[in-house]
């Protein structure tokens, strides 16, 4: 029986989880097994997720399936393009100089402040009425 390799790693963001698996290919990436054009229909997502692959030339290099859950496009977004990275490094140490420079290393610590009591929402309040 033959073992491929697959460099596995989580990323994270918001509310999201993208659990990634980057194995030696051809480039052609599945998300919750559906293809990744009809994943993410915006181009800023892709670009964004392909960011990652993208400067370290490893585009053609692996195929990538990944797992998405909670949050919304752009946190599922982002969440990928940080387990990708994590799995970039995990395949070769020598990028990690390079997504590390770019920024993709880093989770990114922005999530949804709560809501207040007494308040619509955490900032906004109800109208106030003096008379």
């Amino acid at each position: 029986m033959e073992k491929t390799v697959e460099y596995v790693a989580v990323g994270r963001r918001k509310e999201s989880v993208a659990r990634v698996r980057l194995r030696p290919g051809t480039g052609k990436i599945k998300l919750n097994k559906r293809e990744f054009e009809d994943y993410f229909p915006r181009e800023t997502h892709r670009i964004g997720v392909l960011r990652p692959m993208d400067i370290t030339n490893t585009l053609k290099k692996f195929d990538v399936v990944a797992t998405l859950t909670g949050g919304g496009e752009t946190g599922q977004a982002g969440a990928l393009r940080h387990g990708i990275s994590r799995a970039l490094v995990k395949s070769d140490e020598s990028f990690k100089l390079i997504i590390k420079k770019a920024g993709f290393l880093t989770r990114d610590p922005r999530a949804k402040e709560r809501k207040k009591y007494g308040q619509k929402r955490a900032r906004k309040n109800f109208q106030f009425s003096k008379r």
